[in-house]
């Protein structure tokens, strides 16, 4: 194994789309990536499909929707020594057309467990780590999405509601069955993942809040961009498959390839125009080319102080951190 590694990074769902190029983006700069997959024969293969250095990448097994998976990936990643300089969160579990909930091991809503509960464990977990780190600035970044923020058009469509936490009342009642959404009402398979991603963009910011000025860790989300042909829609109906990617790239202009999602992504972990804590970065809703990226504001959802510090006791105490 060569030393001449700029930095390690660990990329949650990296077997395909948006996770798989930004591990070859980084890996193509010099990074060591853990790609951390549930699916380890998967990933390898895609690593291998889209010629990835095979000294640049390691694969290490992980579920995000159980808790004990992503401890022991902690555990085996801590012993293999490497330092840590960024943590990505990728992975989504996106499964609009369940009409009753799935469930994690542990009793939870499994957009919630995954994409929310999921993630926030292992950046805990993996926070001392990370600001051990001194050069490059070490960074978390978590992928966001328009379609949990009510300050742009995609954030207000109703289908088949926007993201809304409420006051948390299904967190607040144990979020066991029968509850299966974190604002207490009936189940809604889109709703939850948009909520789970609502979750994401606020427990961002609220890691900004109480660790960047001690630890000098990067805390960001990031949009970018409409990627309507990744995985993620792989359990939609196939005439939306179809239609939808052709919709983006024709009507709204919002549509933005896997590979260039991808380098954005390793813009946000790598370079030092994004070394700014607490910022959620966008390419904007229509591509436009050269556009650089900005700043893009969040909802009054997002930036609710005093929701975002109870969403965050309610979480410590569902993955045992409380």
């Amino acid at each position: 194994m060569p030393r001449s590694f700029v930095s390690t990074v660990i990329i949650t769902g990296a077997s395909s789309g948006v996770g798989l190029y930004a591990a070859k983006s980084l890996a193509a700069r010099g990074w060591l990536v853990i790609m951390a997959c549930r699916d380890v024969a998967k990933a390898q293969a895609a690593a291998r499909s889209v010629d990835i250095d095979p000294e640049r990448y390691r694969i290490m097994q992980i579920d995000l929707g159980s808790q004990r998976s992503v401890r022991k990936f902690v555990e085996d990643f801590i012993a293999t020594g490497l330092p840590l300089h960024a943590l990505v969160n990728n992975a989504a579990v996106y499964l609009p057309r369940l009409t009753e909930p799935a469930r994690s091991p542990e009793g939870f809503e499994i957009s919630v467990a995954t994409n929310h509960l999921g993630h926030f464990l292992l950046s805990m977990l993996l926070l001392e780590k990370l600001g051990a780190a001194s050069s490059p600035t070490p960074r978390l970044i978590t992928l966001g999405t328009v379609t949990a923020n009510s300050e742009e058009f995609g954030g207000k469509v109703p289908i088949p509601a926007p993201a809304d936490l409420g006051e948390l009342q299904g967190l607040e009642a144990g979020f066991q069955a029968p509850v299966a959404m974190i604002d207490g009402k009936p189940f809604k398979a889109g709703k939850a993942y948009k909520d789970s991603k609502l979750c994401n963009m606020i427990i961002s910011r609220e890691l900004h809040r109480r660790y960047h000025a001690q630890t000098g860790i990067v805390f960001s989300t990031l949009y970018p961009g409409c990627v309507a042909d990744t995985a993620l829609f792989r359990h939609t109906p196939q005439a939306f498959q179809r239609i939808f990617p052709w919709f983006q790239k024709n009507i709204t202009k919002g549509y933005v390839s896997q590979a260039l999602a991808g380098d954005r992504v390793a813009q946000v972990v790598a370079d030092e125009g994004f070394k700014t804590s607490g910022v959620h970065w966008s390419w904007g809703n229509r591509q436009k080319a050269g556009r650089e990226a900005f700043s893009q504001p969040l909802s009054a959802k997002a930036n609710d102080e005093a929701r975002a510090s109870r969403l965050w006791s309610y979480s410590e105490r569902m993955v045992g951190l409380a």
